[in-house]
């Protein structure tokens, strides 16, 4: 039976669909069987993050309105064989998703898969709700900001009340927390809140802290998630976040700064 998780957000431009991809390409380097799908309908990047644009055919409107099967749909990640990839509809309306239509989906990866990881749009509209509603958990991804805190805040409030879980008076959707574009540089100098004032005004477990790095715009734009540059600190930090979502302790790492020695002064050694 497989475990739902939603990655979402109420601010965009916080690193959510490359989050989604991370987490998911590393569930699936793990010997996990996963599968991510885009609800973002209108837009569509998961596939450019995922390096797989040019091999979309269907997408997941299409097999909600019947013009195409699920397997038709789907799509095999070329690094790794445990990871499948559903795209959204880059030519259809939001209001093309229909919750019987996500719920048939949904129910039928349950039966093949370990992971569903949906990658919700940002805010509070229909494909995010979609996203969130059938959830078993949730991470929640914001920047150390505080428009994008008070955001994410406004999401954990609909995750407790708007998703099935809440509606069926089961146990409540597990709430992560992820940091994204953490510079302790800048924390230390009061530009961004630190990791204790965001953990108290949103008090939920925090699952990992992404640094802001430039191997994060790097693998973006080659359509290759961050998790496979493993010499990297994003690709380290996303790591290490998902051995915490598989239950193990991991120490948490780049959230202190680490001031540079003579020698990286002078030759250079900056972030990967």
């Amino acid at each position: 039976m497989a475990k739902i998780i939603v990655v979402t957000s109420g601010k965009g431009g916080v690193g959510k669909t490359t989050s989604a991809a991370a987490i998911a390409t590393g569930l699936a380097l793990r010997g996990k069987k996963t599968v991510v799908i885009d609800f973002d309908v209108g837009l569509r990047n998961l596939d450019l993050i995922m390096g797989c644009e040019r091999r979309v055919v269907y997408d997941l409107v299409n097999v909600i309105q019947g013009e195409a099967g699920l397997n038709q749909a789907l799509i095999r990640d070329k690094r790794v064989d445990n990871l499948h990839i559903l795209p959204a509809s880059q030519t259809r309306d939001k209001d093309a998703l229909t919750s019987d239509g996500v719920e048939k989906i949904l129910d039928t990866l349950t039966k093949d898969f370990d992971y569903i990881i949906c990658d919700s749009p940002a805010g509070i509209e229909r494909g995010a709700q979609l996203a969130m509603y059938f959830a078993d958990a949730a991470v929640v991804v914001t920047n150390p900001e505080v428009s994008s805190v008070r955001d994410s805040d406004r999401i954990l409030g609909l995750l407790a009340s708007k998703t099935r879980r809440a509606e069926r008076n089961q146990d409540a959707v597990k709430e992560h927390l992820l940091i994204t574009r953490y510079n302790p540089s800048r924390v230390d100098d009061g530009d961004m809140l630190n990791l204790d004032d965001i953990q108290e005004i949103l008090a939920i477990d925090l699952l990992g802290l992404i640094p802001e790095s430039e191997a994060v715009l790097r693998a973006s734009n080659q359509g290759i998630p961050v998790t496979h540059d493993a010499k990297s600190d994003a690709g380290q930090a996303y790591t290490d976040t998902v051995s915490r979502l598989l239950g193990e302790d991991v120490p948490l790492r780049f959230h202190e700064f680490q001031k540079k020695g003579l020698l990286s002064r002078m030759f250079g050694g900056g972030r990967r």
